[in-house]
């Protein structure tokens, strides 16, 4: 039976994904991380998933890398690559008003903050710097990248834990569907690799002990910690036809819940996260068989990847045992925030190109977890002439939960 939604009694515009950018622990590029994850290359070292290819002063200016926090400096390269790619790294081709800039983090400035605060114990407030709070706060990255690009229309930050970025994605869709933008710059980004994000996960037993992501293994002992942006140009369908632009992707549904329990623990029966995804299908209208790709969460943690898996059958039916299911985190670790956007431009790029990448690691099954995970190497998708339908999933602390349905052009 076809699932009823109740916005499909309003007129709603079609958005399309005209550019895509990342930075990621396989290198600065979207192709870079979709070619090198399908490589079954890792981005993991030393139990932790750094952009060590990237150097902001070969993007940036010296008056600009003073004046960002490194979660922003990501978030800037990501999304000039992505307003390139559409063809706009000017002005935009639109009324700037009419042009906004959501993208999402986790935690934001966090190397600020912890700069600022040995500042602060070692040398007293006197020697704090003025552009502490502009560094640190978490819509430093949209307010630069609208600075930078003259985007006059709502630009603001999503901040839900680990599906921030997925949100940020899903709220410039439904401006963009609902007329308040005609193209929205989103995704997000995220530079937690400091010693105070190590040692609250640690703390959580959140971070993996032996220093290695492999979703959905009988052997994963938690989630590799990650950084890096993943951007993507939204713009109102018809009026990117009019410019001429090549659309990627269009943008069919967005879902959302909450677990609405505890503060770090999924929703073990996986209703919650079943539920999100039930929704983004029936917004973009869309059965669970036409799926042909999913990009699972899968952060390797224990609690996470079993209810993941249930709320995959829940949602998905029988035909959650023929889809194929990946988890970019397998190679570059968690990105908090950016892991929505940047597994979004994964997921987008994997369609285009017709292939199901790996799960990197994973080897051994358990009882229960028994999906088609695409072990270890990847391979073509089984799509035959059918729409290039698939879904990205983000889950985050606090039982907010963000899946977003895509389908490559």
């Amino acid at each position: 039976m076809a699932r009823t939604h109740p916005r499909e009694a309003m007129v709603r515009r079609d958005v399309v994904v005209t550019g895509v950018g990342a930075v990621t622990p396989l290198g600065v590029g979207a192709r870079e991380l979709h070619e090198g994850w399908c490589a079954g290359r890792s981005g993991i070292r030393d139990g932790q998933a750094a952009c060590s290819e990237f150097e902001p002063g070969g993007y940036l200016s010296i008056r600009e890398l003073r004046r960002t926090d490194r979660f922003t400096q990501l978030a800037i390269v990501a999304t000039d690559e992505a307003l390139s790619q559409a063809g706009w790294p000017g002005d935009p081709p639109y009324d700037p008003g009419r042009v906004g800039c959501v993208l999402g983090t986790g935690i934001g400035g966090l190397a600020t903050i912890e700069r600022a605060k040995e500042t602060l114990m070692r040398s007293g407030p006197g020697r704090v710097s003025p552009l502490s709070i502009p560094l640190m706060m978490s819509n430093a990255a949209p307010a630069a990248v609208a600075m930078r690009h003259n985007l006059r229309g709502p630009a603001y930050s999503v901040t839900s834990a680990c599906a921030a970025g997925a949100h940020a994605i899903g709220a410039a869709f439904r401006a963009i569907q609902c007329g308040d933008a005609d193209a929205i710059v989103t995704g997000g980004s995220e530079a937690a690799l400091t010693a105070l994000a190590r040692a609250g996960f640690t703390a959580l037993n959140a971070l993996s002990s032996t220093g290695v992501s492999r979703p959905f293994d009988a052997r994963r002992d938690g989630f590799v910690l990650g950084e890096g942006a993943g951007a993507l140009v939204l713009e109102e369908a018809e009026s990117a036809a009019r410019r001429g632009a090549r659309a990627l992707a269009r943008l069919r549904g967005f879902g959302a819940s909450s677990d609405a329990g505890d503060i770090v623990a999924p929703d073990m029966s996986g209703r919650s996260q079943a539920d999100a995804i039930v929704r983004a299908l029936a917004d973009a209208a869309v059965e669970p068989e036409q799926v042909v790709y999913v990009n699972a969460h899968g952060t390797s943690t224990p609690l996470n990847d079993r209810a993941e898996t249930m709320a995959l059958k829940q949602a998905l039916g029988a035909h959650a045992q023929r889809v194929a299911v990946s988890s970019t985190k397998s190679a570059i670790g968690h990105l908090l925030g950016a892991a929505g956007p940047v597994e979004t431009v994964a997921t987008i790029l994997a369609l285009r190109d017709g292939i199901a990448p790996p799960t990197l690691g994973w080897e051994e099954p358990e009882e229960g977890l028994d999906l088609d995970y695409v072990p270890l190497a990847a391979r073509p998708l089984d799509i035959d002439g059918a729409p290039a339908i698939g879904i990205s999933s983000s889950f985050g602390f606090g039982g907010q939960n963000a899946v977003l349905c895509v389908e490559a052009l």
